[in-house]
Order: C-alpha cells, then sequence, then structure tokens
C-alpha cells in the first residue's frame, strides 16, 4: 500500500507531510518521557524484523494480485503505538530512500497510513480491548485479526480519500474504493495471522514484554534475548531467502488502480516537484527495486527478461542484498533514534537535578 509521487498534488502531500512531522514529534516527545535504555535494542530489531517481512508478498487467492504486511500493530504491541510509529517511519523512510519504495512526495502519507491507524486506533481500541489484562493464544489471535483488519481498511480508504483529494489522477472514488476496500479485507486477515504468530510467540518467549509495552512501563530487567534473537534469525531469512518466493502479482494498491483504469500505468501529475523528488531519488535509491542495478548500458535480451520474470522462486542475490542492507540500515536508524531520545531524556534530567 505504498503509494507513488504520482497520485498525490503537492498540496495534499504536503499536507500529509505536515499531519506525519507533528505526530513524529509528538511521538519523540512521548518516548523521550518513557524510554529506557533497554528498549532500544528491541526497536531496532523490530524495525529490521518489519522491513525484512515487507519483502514478502504473498498472493490473493482468485483475484490476480497480492499483499504484503503492513507490520504497525505488530510494532505496537511490541513497543507501544509512540515508538511503533518512530520504527515506522524508519522502515517506511529507508524503504523511499535506498530503495525507490514509495514516493518522496507520498512518504508522509505513507508513513501516516500504515503507522498512525495501527497504531493509535486498531491496537488501543480494537486489539487491546479484546485481548484485555489476561492474554491467551486465543485472545491474541482474534484480536490480531480484528485490529490487522482494522488497521488496514482505515488506510486503505485513507490512500482512496488522499488520491480523491489530489485530483490529479482519473481514478473515481465510488469505483476506486469498491477494489481497494475488498482487497485490502483480504490482505487483512492474512496479516492479522501472521501477527497473531509473531505476538503469541513473543508472549510464550517472555509476556513480561507485552505487559509493560502495553502499560507503557520500563522493560528494564526483562529478558529479552529470546525475543531478540528470533525476531533477528526471522528478518534474516525473511530478508534473504524467503523473499525469493514473493508473489510476483501486483500488489492490493496496484491492482486496484488496474482494475480502474485498465491500465498497469499509474497516469497522473508530472509536475516540477514530481520530477525534481523523483530525481533526488534516482540518486538515493542504492538498490532500486530491491534488486542489484544492471551492471553497463547493454540491453538485456528480452528472451531472457521473459524467462528472468516467470521464473519463480526469484533466486536473486540483488534481492538477499537488499533484504540484508535494509534490514542494517533501518536497524541503524531506529537505534539511533532511541539513544537520541535517550541521550535527550538523561540530558534534561541531569538539567532538572
Amino acid at each position: 500500500m505504498h503509494m507513488a509521487d504520482a497520485l498525490l498534488s503537492p498540496a495534499t502531500g504536503g499536507v500529509m507531510w505536515g499531519a506525519t512531522a507533528l505526530t513524529t514529534v509528538y511521538c519523540a516527545k512521548k518516548v523521550r518521557e518513557e524510554l529506557d535504555e533497554s528498549k532500544i535494542p528491541l526497536m531496532g530489531v523490530a524495525g529490521a524484523f518489519i522491513f525484512a517481512a515487507q519483502m514478502l508478498n504473498f498472493t490473493i487467492p482468485g483475484t490476480g494480485s497480492s499483499g504484503h504486511l503492513g507490520g504497525g500493530l505488530i510494532l505496537a504491541v511490541l513497543l507501544g503505538p509512540h515508538a511503533a510509529f518512530l520504527v515506522m517511519a524508519s522502515v517506511l523512510g529507508v524503504q523511499a530512500l535506498f530503495f525507490a519504495d514509495g514516493g518522496l512526495l507520498a512518504l508522509g502519507a505513507n508513513v501516516f497510513n500504515l503507522a498512525f491507524f495501527p497504531a493509535f486506533i486498531a491496537y488501543p481500541l480494537v486489539y487491546r480491548f479484546i485481548v484485555g489484562k489476561s492474554p491467551n493464544s486465543r485472545r491474541i489471535t482474534v484480536g490480531s485479526i480484528a485490529a490487522a483488519i482494522v488497521g488496514l481498511q482505515l488506510g486503505a480508504l485513507a490512500v482512496v480519500l488522499e488520491t480523491t483529494l489530489s485530483g490529479v489522477s482519473e481514478l473515481p472514488f465510488s469505483t476506486f474504493v469498491a477494489m481497494m476496500l475488498p482487497v485490502h479485507l483480504a490482505i487483512g486477515v492474512v496479516e492479522g495471522l501472521v501477527t497473531a504468530g509473531v505476538i503469541v510467540f513473543v508472549h510464550r518467549a517472555q509476556p513480561e514484554i507485552l505487559t509493560r509495552s502495553a502499560s507503557g512501563r520500563s522493560l528494564s530487567g526483562v529478558a529479552l534475548k529470546p525475543v531478540l534473537i528470533g525476531l533477528t534469525v526471522a528478518a534474516l531469512v525473511s530478508g534473504t531467502a524467503f523473499a525469493w518466493f514473493a508473489s510476483a502479482n501486483p500488489d492490493g494498491l496496484e491492482w486496484s488502480i488496474a482494475r480502474v483504469t485498465g491500465s498497469d500505468e499509474i497516469e497522473g501529475a508530472t509536475e516540477n516537484v514530481h520530477e525534481g523528488l523523483a530525481s533526488v531519488q534516482e540518486k538515493t535509491a542504492i538498490l532500486p527495486d530491491y534488486a542489484l542495478p544492471a551492471a553497463g548500458n547493454a540491453e538485456a535480451d528480452p528472451a531472457e527478461e521473459d524467462a528472468g520474470d516467470a521464473a519463480w522462486p526469484a533466486v536473486d542475490a540483488g534481492t538477499s542484498a537488499a533484504g540484508l542492507v535494509g534490514g542494517g540500515i533501518t536497524l541503524a536508524v531506529a537505534v539511533l533514534i532511541g539513544v537520541v531520545l535517550r541521550r535527550r531524556t538523561t540530558a534534561t534530567r541531569t538539567t532538572h537535578v
């Protein structure tokens, strides 16, 4: 559900950037108030895991489309909503800058759609209501599925509204929303099941993480090692090997656009802002589309391209490299955010003393 810049006008993209910036400042303030050093490694590893998991597109049967994990709900359950928003912003920022996944103008909208709704609506109002204060596998599974569906439905609706308000592409609201919501309902069910699997693992390995994160308490003294190891292994395997088995079908957003317009290409605005940001992204993307840059300028044989497109699983060193590099950068960014906020907290307390 990563929006491309062509779907947004500069005005709408700017408004969403503003909303995301304000939310980021608010979340940073809240995290600074409650963050302890023990949570910082979990922020980094969880971010790396979500980056890798988002590389695994799964087919939606009977539609010709695919979906991937959003991950905002997992982050909210593990870290609390405020830290989850910051970590998701790190994931999406790394994807946009270094892998050209999602536009730079659309980055504010993508962060808001994939982080705000799961962290601040689906998690507190749906997941926590269902799971309650005595979590078990059944409650976690039901709560995860329900919350994932709600979060994705709100995010999908936001994409339609943002695109419609932009008015730069020929996507009628009623038809677009009729495509987006059903396909993301199916994606939400799968996301809920994956989320449940991760949370049940954490609940069995170290349930104190869930109870303390839910109440905003420190993780100091909690044995995080089993969870950190489990998520690290999952991130490495997902980003380097499982990604080869990702579905080649268009994701829910691309599929919906194709069903509405009859074309796989997004026809939208090409203003100077779009062209300028596209130029920036070309320079920053070290592994565009999660693949190694093409060697030289020689044109590939069309027959070889067709054969490569048809091959599955798509065993590719570029994909594995992208998983390792992207996961590593995301981990570093999320940890850096935690360290900076923690140091500011310590400095503030020292000054007050």
